[in-house]
């Protein structure tokens, strides 16, 4: 279950890690800025420590080299600017660790991830500001297909921005090798559609397919095809010579890129697609995203007009209570007493991150092309991120504390079993929520815990109650919140996830706390039925014993062993599926397709196969008084049986809809 839950949580980073919407996002086309929120309160220009280039090159040469070699993680580029100077740029290990090849910031291409959105977003904000975009307008206006209302109400640009459309999560058409998957978004939009689960405005739930749709309607508003939009748009007036969209990559920039790894003693890996381009297909340099860096902190540069970057940056979307939101396409990242807008971005083998400080003009950014041990990638960017913060970026700590009764009052209304936002609702891959789930924990001293999200950050968490509902861990000053209503925990989130996902209390029917070992019982005894119809048949003919059941009865006999083994059939087919996309990612988007249709039709038959023919199985055994042993396991097997039954339609695995 630990690798499941690992998987899951990487799945969940594969775009981006940095919970909820109390309403819907305010409507304003052109809201003036707005400045910062009362949970915290920025410093003054004047507190900014010095960045001086020499120290910070120290500082980051004790602690990256050490980082990455600890973490196995082949390579990294490091940026910092400060207004329009690079303050500086530096490759640490190795580009290509078979040749040797070292990292250079201006020479070696990285994948930044979804930090590409940033550049989807800021090519959104311009058509907005040329009038051929609205954030508040149905987007049906700009498709030539249509994505039906939810709930009566349309998406919005401003919903897109904001990860509030309400899309549920899907990785059919998300990332492989093969470069044959790259496809047109007017082709990709209409086959991708997922499936909408939240009504807009309301639950923030990362989509790539959301952010791609926005790439597309900047095609059709602009009426360029998206790539080239970038590079005539974005790249060229900020001379970004090494940065591209484009997949398969250009000749002239091929022997740039830098090789992907899962960890650096491990074989490069093949360049990876990203499917919906606009959410994650661009390569660049460190040096080119110091461009894009500066441009964003200079109000836009030669981008946007300082009116429109503003509007951008400044938006404030609603969250549950003071923890980090979205901005429109930046999501926040409050420390020491700090606002920061950034982005973060994984592919499978590349790991990245960008901060801006509006109001310190500085911009940091992070590159890996390794996930490292145990996904060190993730903890040495927390790391990066607060080293940076509290040397350069100084501030206060929280010293509040709510008194020890209630803190363990409250801890103990928030231990239990959660489900994210972002997730998978209607298809077979919902099964990957009971496996991986999410809970958190109450210890002895009455403190909370959040294992499933512990990796976020390269330290063990100290969670510490500083106000109603309200925690913080002491290592990283993070925050995680609840929201409450009628004495219940609604929605649960924590600072590096909040803009872009919500945790909400398991339902009752769902709840792994029962359900998850209400299977694992379930197979155990299906498997115990399983193999004991050989097993007696052997033990039968070596003493010459003659089997008691006779005809209706051992037929029923015979066909609840055969649906027995059926549906471990059909299990040992859905783990190898889970182990093949875990894996490898790209195998879920066709290779895998006949599998997945298999199992499909294979699991409702099996399982209720398996529950009908129990079910004939115990009332012959009771009819016929059979001895209580053999009605005892008859009577376990049909729960068994509806166990898995309710585990099938619950979670979805039939039908043949390819969108998941």
């Amino acid at each position: 279950m630990r690798y499941i839950q690992k998987f899951m949580i990487g799945l969940a980073a594969l775009a981006t890690l940095p919970l909820g919407a109390q309403g819907p996002a305010p409507r304003e086309t052109a809201p003036e800025p707005v400045a910062a929120p009362a949970r915290a309160t920025a410093p003054s220009q004047a507190e900014t420590a010095n960045l001086d280039a020499a120290d910070m090159e120290a500082w980051l040469d004790g602690f990256l080299p050490y980082a990455l070699a600890r973490g196995g993680i082949a390579g990294a580029v490091v940026v910092v600017v400060r207004g329009d100077e690079v303050v500086l740029q530096k490759g640490y290990g190795y580009a290509d660790v078979a040749a040797r090849e070292a990292v250079t910031p201006e020479g070696t291409l990285f994948r930044p991830g979804s930090v590409s959105k940033l550049f989807t977003w800021t090519a959104v904000m311009q058509m907005v500001e040329e009038g051929k975009l609205d954030l508040d307008t149905d987007v049906n206006r700009y498709l030539e297909f249509e994505i039906p209302p939810f709930e009566g109400k349309p998406i919005t640009l401003r919903d897109i921005m904001t990860h509030t459309a309400g899309f549920e999560e899907s990785i059919r058409y998300l990332i492989t090798d093969d470069p044959e998957a790259v496809m047109s978004l007017g082709e990709l939009m209409p086959l991708a559609l997922p499936e909408r689960v939240f009504a807009p405005g309301t639950t923030p739930a990362y989509s790539n397919y959301a952010t791609a749709l926005a790439g597309h309607i900047v095609e059709r508003a602009s009426g360029m095809n998206f790539d080239d939009y970038v590079d005539s748009r974005i790249f060229d007036p900020l001379d970004m010579t090494r940065s591209t969209f484009r997949q398969p990559l250009p000749k002239r920039l091929e022997p740039l890129m830098s090789e992907g790894y899962a960890v650096a003693t491990g074989e490069p890996k093949p360049f990876e697609i990203v499917v919906p381009a606009p959410a994650g297909s661009l390569s660049a340099t460190g040096a080119d995203m110091g461009k894009f860096m500066m441009a964003h902190l200079n109000e836009g540069g030669p981008l946007l007009n300082p009116q429109t970057a503003r509007m951008m940056h400044d938006f404030d979307a609603p969250g549950v209570g003071p923890l980090n939101s979205m901005a429109l396409g930046f999501y926040e990242s409050w420390v020491n007493g700090r606002r920061a807008i950034a982005h973060g971005g994984d592919t499978q083998w590349f790991h990245s991150y960008l901060w801006l400080f509006p109001e310190d003009d500085i911009g940091l950014y992070i590159s890996m092309n390794s996930d490292g041990e145990e996904g060190a990638s993730g903890a040495i960017r927390s790391a990066l991120f607060h080293g940076f913060a509290d040397r350069y970026l100084p501030g206060e700590e929280n010293q509040a504390r709510v008194d020890e009764e209630t803190a363990r009052e409250h801890a103990a209304m928030l231990a239990g079993n959660y489900v994210s936002s972002r997730g998978s609702f209607t298809n077979f891959m919902r099964l990957l929520g009971l496996l991986g789930s999410l809970e958190i924990t109450v210890g002895p001293d009455g403190k909370i815990a959040f294992p499933a999200l512990d990796g976020l950050t390269a330290g063990a968490r100290d969670w510490v109650e500083i106000e109603p509902f309200v925690w913080q861990d002491t290592a990283t000053g993070e925050r995680l919140a609840a929201e409450v209503v009628d004495g219940r925990v609604v929605r649960v989130s924590l600072d590096p996830i909040s803009p872009v996902m919500v945790l909400e209390p398991a339902p009752a029917a769902y709840n792994p706390a029962w359900l998850l070992p209400a299977l694992m019982a379930s197979l155990f005894l299906v498997l115990l039925a399983a193999v004991a119809w050989p097993v007696r048949a052997l033990v039968r003919r070596r003493f010459g014993a003659k089997f008691a059941l006779r005809e209706r009865s051992l037929l029923a006999w015979r066909v609840s062993r055969s649906f027995a083994w059926l549906t471990l059939a059909a299990v040992a087919g859905w783990i190898w599926l889970i182990i093949s996309f875990s894996s490898d990612l790209g195998s879920i988007g066709g290779p895998l397709d006949w599998l997945i249709n298999l199992l499909r039709v294979l699991t409702p038959v099996a399982t209720i196969g398996l529950l009908v023919a129990s079910a004939w199985h115990l009332w012959l055994t009771w009819q016929q008084k059979r001895p209580w042993t053999m009605r005892v396991a008859a009577f376990l097997l049909v729960l068994a049986a509806a166990v898995l039954v309710w585990v099938t339609f619950g979670y979805n695995l039939y039908g043949f809809g390819m969108v998941y």
